[in-house]
């Protein structure tokens, strides 16, 4: 598929009101896939894996190449198929589904990079509704991979993610502190939720 094509692509999230789905944005290197697997863990309830690391990585290990404009929109209906597939099976146990990003994560870093974002992801970030957005703090060491590439960025780029969300109307609660710490925070948040 052509990256330029939106058409091609449906990025309309589909999850079902029985699950509280909880989206977490931040800065690389600040522990969102990890307090996914720990809210996971802490729940017994599934976390959507962040589609752009897999899909990144590969592309990297195949052709040593990094990301282009034309790989966004392809990522985009990458997670969102993800996204999906794993809430229907959240549905089954009217559980928790912890998502390692978002579209909103991804509108945000490509106009980050690439000075704009497509229209259709634009759209569907701003469309997409979690029950909680999490932003992770800039709180712990920053640790090297293929993919990462702003070690002295990341204050910035978390402060662009606040911003926005706030542009835009999403309510946020930010979650830092040591592993135990951020998933406490978690379940705090979520029993005011379920109240």
């Amino acid at each position: 598929m052509n990256g330029n094509d939106a058409t091609a692509f449906n990025l309309t999230q589909h999850t079902p009101k029985s699950v509280i789905n909880v989206a977490i944005l931040g800065a690389e290197s600040t522990g969102k896939t990890t307090l996914c697997r720990d809210l996971a863990t802490h729940f017994g309830s599934l976390w959507v894996p962040e589609h752009m690391r897999t899909y990144l990585q590969n592309k990297w290990n195949i052709e040593r190449k990094t990301c282009t404009w034309d790989d966004l929109l392809p990522i985009a209906q990458g997670q969102i198929e993800l996204e999906h597939k794993l809430a229907l099976q959240a549905e089954q146990t009217g559980s928790y589904l912890f998502c390692d990003t978002s579209l909103f994560e991804l509108m945000v870093y490509a106009n980050w990079y690439y000075g704009d974002c497509p229209d259709a992801i634009t759209q569907a970030a701003l469309a997409h509704h979690y029950d909680l957005i999490l932003l992770t703090e800039v709180d712990i060491p920053w640790v090297a991979d293929d993919l990462r590439d702003s070690p002295h960025e990341r204050e910035e780029i978390s402060a662009r993610f606040a911003n926005e969300l706030t542009r835009h109307d999403k309510q946020f609660r930010y979650v830092g502190g040591n592993r135990d710490d951020r998933v406490l925070q978690v379940v705090e948040s979520l029993n005011k939720i379920n109240k």
